[in-house]
């Protein structure tokens, strides 16, 4: 839909005028430098210093697809510049930059069906974004930009990788350090080695294995979602709720499988702690807190009955946050992949065995099994529904209940889950829902432990979940919980337990090990080789980058979908060149060969903002002074607990936990090792909305072209026929997409970043309606026509002197707009500055000239929003250079303060009349006046309120 411009004055603000002022200012843009942050050390410092007062604003970088942008993906990232925009003008040092997450299974998917390298797939797309972003005018600084598959950034990926893999946690100092500062403990005895054996009597494969326990980035043997279809481990993200994979549709399996994990656990609790001290949205603090689940209460050994069990002498440890509930306990679980299923699993059935614990299987083996195998074909999600039936099989073992010394029996069930707790619940059906089906389901003995104060009423043929008055709890040895509340019975059974060596009071989380491994092409490579014996070896830094090799085929070995028992075989297995190495690691060269696994494209986003602050520096990830100054504490600033980080981080709530949480543990381990000041990545975090669309269909349910779509009464059609309108997500399927490009072309830029900051707060989500985009096109023309005569293109602007009325107005929208601002409210600001022009279109609109007095601060205020136009306007007002560093109008003072006030009246709480008053007038002064009114004094008629009150600058109210 462009503009007409047939007929229109010649200079009128049209698309084709914005067009052209916008690329001549963003060509001035790039070769001035004007969005150029100076830094304090190293390539990008300027020599005289830098100003105190400094901005950091980042965005969540961008995935760069094939698709490009569509209007919805800017909605941020205009968001930040508008920030940024406004705070350079206010003089501080702002750095705001743009780089893509370029590592993706898109790229590398295209390049399997096309042999096309996803390097020059994704180059493609990246040069696709950076001429729509440069379009959209952001106020970047380019020289810091960064894609996370450059080598030169990749390399400083593997080299943090290599320090978390070279660090271990000190739970005494509660910190990350240095792997040799271990190693040297158990050299000098001052550390005991697990078997109690000299450190100088190990051989290298046992130091190695030791250290391997204590290291931040591991190899373990860990449950994972395998997907033999696919040929490639999923993460839970990736899985169907029916247990399927979501590219593909292939069956996924729970397989224990060798991969890198990072040591994420070990930080549970300062990740959870130092969330106070963020400025979060607290939506997104609960979502970290529950992600991580810290809970508080005993770990608990369970003695394997020697008279019943395949495993003689083996203990059973289980976490649980009730074990005031332990008396309850009437029989045990385990899940599928618990290790000790294949110990615990009997040779035969016990004698008189309930047939419905043995699902028809001849012996304990046979059913487990099977059970197993079942298990195994289903999604943790699936495991999880709380609606199915439960399922299990009885090992043929039991174990002794230590309170009571109650021989109960040992189930295997997939709703216990390795990757939880131990892998291993005691279950208490009088006060678990999940416990009581299985238990009702298998005929097993229902226990009481607790009960509601008010007796058990309600409760005859379901579990009692809450807190109450502990029963049936008490033994021969001393402990007796019957009578008391159940925090004190927590205590008790705790103390208790300690005392006799059967457990002890613990913390557990449901945050689990980070899974830090793909079996794809397309990812950092892991700087990690093997010996001949197994050990791996850390390459040294002047190997790195370690470069992906160009191979023949992107896609992993693949398999028969149901081949449960198919190995991993990763795409780059394939290249045996870049594989098997000779390597000389400082002791002559060797044999050894290359981790062919790949990163999760969640490294290269865990650390972003430390680059951007030093990208061309080849010596280090980061020159510390320059770390120091963008992302340090600033106590003075933010208050004594300021953790530091980034200023403003934008971006969507989708992000809330894994990549927020991964940075976060990434950052803190790189400040226990003394690499950064800062202990936090992100400061202060906003979560921006989405901008949604409608689409439509036809008679047949088939998606027709939304812009194509006309409106009547009401009612919508295309081509003449009626058409159903329904609201949801913006994409090509939906025939719904509008791009910023076509925006542009039938708007211009400014237009287009002004109406999307105007369409509601920046945190609220709201649909798009392309016919509302006029509304801000004609607001940009009456504020040119304001100040351009639209026929000569002359200024009409001159220097005479405005009213105090003008200057009331300006002074205060100045000072609303700079608070709207400064706390993110750009559909307000833009409300305001369209409510100033109306009046003073209204005023000077057809005068010979506007006051400069009020045309300037209005082309100030509007820059940050309509930088181009802006620009433009303060040029043709007769100033060089670009304003982009301001100066931000400030209001003056004298024309904020009232000299009237206007007092609504109300009578018996209905505003009845109003008065106005002197600014300065005090109470009584109020009140007598309000009285006096006329319409007041009709109502008292010659009497005397019952009472009066004053809301000082607000209203009185008057109660007869």
């Amino acid at each position: 839909m462009s503009e007409a411009t047939e007929g229109a004055p010649a200079h009128r603000y049209t698309s084709a005028l914005a067009g052209e002022i916008e690329r001549r200012w963003q060509e001035y843009w790039d070769a001035h430098g004007t969005f150029h942050a100076p830094n304090p050390a190293g390539p990008l410092a300027t020599g005289d210093g830098v100003p105190e007062d400094k901005l950091f604003v980042q965005d969540m970088f961008p995935y760069p697809s094939g698709h490009g942008l569509h209007v919805g993906h800017p909605l941020g990232f205009i968001g930040t510049d508008v920030f940024a925009r406004y705070s350079r003008m206010c003089g501080r040092n702002v750095l705001h930059t743009m780089g893509f997450d370029a590592f993706g299974l898109p790229a590398e998917q295209y390049a399997v069906q096309t042999g096309q390298h996803p390097r020059t797939t994704t180059e493609n797309n990246i040069e696709r974004y950076l001429a729509q972003l440069r379009q959209l005018g952001f106020g970047h600084d380019t020289r810091r930009r960064i894609s996370t598959i450059d080598p030169d950034y990749y390399r400083w990926t593997q080299w943090i990788f290599l320090q978390i893999y070279s660090s271990w946690y000190d739970t005494e100092q509660q910190r990350a350090r240095p792997i040799s500062e271990l190693e040297d403990q158990f050299a000098r005895g001052e550390r005991d080695t697990p078997q109690g054996r000299p450190w100088e009597e190990l051989s290298a494969v046992e130091r190695s294995e030791i250290l391997d326990s204590y290291r931040l980035a591991y190899v373990s043997e860990s449950p994972v979602n395998w997907c033999p279809g696919l040929g490639t481990v999923l993460s839970n993200e990736e899985v169907t709720s029916e247990g399927r994979s979501e590219r593909g549709n292939f069956p996924v399996f729970q397989r224990n499988l060798k991969q890198w994990m990072m040591r994420i656990t070990a930080y549970a609790d300062r990740l959870v702690d130092d969330l106070d001290r963020l400025d979060w949205p607290e939506k997104v603090k609960a979502m970290q807190r529950n992600w991580i689940g810290r809970s508080r209460g005993a770990t608990i050994h369970f003695p394997v009955s020697p008279d019943a069990a395949a495993a003689d002498g083996a203990t059973i440890e289980v976490f649980t946050t009730r074990p005031d509930t332990l008396f309850g306990a009437t029989y045990m679980v385990l899940a599928p992949e618990h290790p000790l299923v294949d110990e615990l699993t009997a040779e035969r059935w016990p004698e008189g065995v309930d047939q419905r614990w043995t699902a028809g299987a001849a012996t304990p083996a046979e059913g487990v099994a099977v059970y197993r195998r079942a298990a195994a074909m289903k999604s943790e999600l699936d495991r999880q529904q709380e609606a199915k039936e439960k399922s299990g099989i009885f090992t043929g073992s039991y174990a002794v209940n230590p309170v009571n010394g109650q021989h109960i029996p040992i189930f295997v069930a997939d709703y216990v889950l390795m990757g939880y707790g131990t892998g291993a619940i005691m279950a208490v059906p009088g006060q678990d829902e999940r416990d009581w089906d299985f238990a009702e389901a298998y005929g097993l003995e229902i226990i009481r432990t607790v009960r509601p104060e008010g007796g058990m009423e309600g409760y005859e043929s379901q579990p009692f979940l809450g807190d109450g008055i502990v029963i049936n709890s008490a033994n021969d040895e001393g402990l007796d919980l019957n009578g008391l509340g159940v925090e004190q019975a927590k205590e008790t059974v705790i103390d208790w337990l300690t005392k006799h060596g059967h457990g002890r009071a613990d913390v557990q989380y449901k945050l689990r090990d980070w899974l830090f491994s793909r079996q794809r092409y397309w990812g950092e490579p892991f700087p990690i080789v093997y010996d001949v014996e197994g050990i791996a070896h850390p390459l040294p830094e002047h190997m790195l980058p370690v470069e992906l090799p160009d191979v023949a085929d992107y896609s992993p070995a693949t398999y028969e979908p149901e081949d449960v028992d198919s190995q991993p075989v990763p795409p780059l297995e394939k290249a045996t060149d870049w594989v098997e190495v000779e390597l000389d690691l400082g002791d002559g060269k060797r044999p050894y060969r290359r981790e062919t696994n790949t990163m999760p494209n969640w490294a290269g986003s865990c650390w972003y903002q430390l680059r951007y602050i030093d990208p061309t520096n080849e010596e280090r990830m980061c020159h510390p002074d320059n770390e120091r100054y963008w992302m340090g504490p600033r106590p003075e600033i933010h208050g004594q607990d300021d953790p530091g980080g980034v200023d403003l981080y934008v971006g969507g709530v989708e992000h809330a936990v894994l990549h927020l949480l991964y940075a976060r543990f990434w950052h803190k381990i790189l400040y226990d090792l003394g690499h950064v000041s800062s202990e936090e990545p992100y400061r202060k975090l906003f979560n921006q909305g989405y901008i949604q669309a409608y689409a439509y269909t036809d008679s047949r349910g088939v998606y027709v072209p939304a812009e194509e779509v006309v409106e009547e009464n009401g009612r919508y059609f295309y081509n003449g026929e009626e058409v159903s309108q329904e609201y949801g997500k913006m994409g090509k399927s939906l025939k719904n997409v509008v791009t910023p490009d076509q925006m542009a072309e039938d708007f211009g830029v400014d237009t287009f970043r002004f109406y999307e900051m105007s369409m509601g707060p920046l945190e609220d989500s709201r649909p798009w309606a392309t016919k509302d985009v006029v509304g801000a096109h004609r607001f940009l023309q009456r504020l040119w026509r304001l100040l351009v005569d639209e026929a000569s293109g002359q200024l009409r602007v001159a220097d005479v002197e405005p009213g105090v009325e003008d200057r009331k107005r300006l002074n205060r929208t100045i000072a609303a707009v700079r608070e709207d601002y400064a706390n993110l409210r750009f559909n307000t600001a833009g409300a305001k500055l369209i409510e100033l022009n109306n009046y003073l279109t209204k005023s000077y609109g057809s005068a010979k000239a506007t006051p400069r007095e009020l045309a300037e601060p209005l082309v100030l205020m509007l820059a940050p929003m309509c930088p181009h136009i802006a620009e433009e306007l303060w040029h043709r007002l007769g100033h060089e250079g670009s304003l982009a560093h301001g100066p931000f109008p400030e209001a003056d003072e004298q024309y904020l303060v009232d000299e009237t006030v206007e007092y609504p009246i109300q009578v018996n709480g209905k505003v009845r009349s109003r008065v106005t008053v002197p600014a300065d007038a005090d109470e009584e002064a109020v009140r007598s006046a309000a009285l006096a009114e006329e319409k007041i004094a009709d109502l008292l008629d010659g009497g005397e309120p019952r009472k009066v009150i004053v809301v000082p600058g607000r209203l009185v109210n008057v109660v007869l």
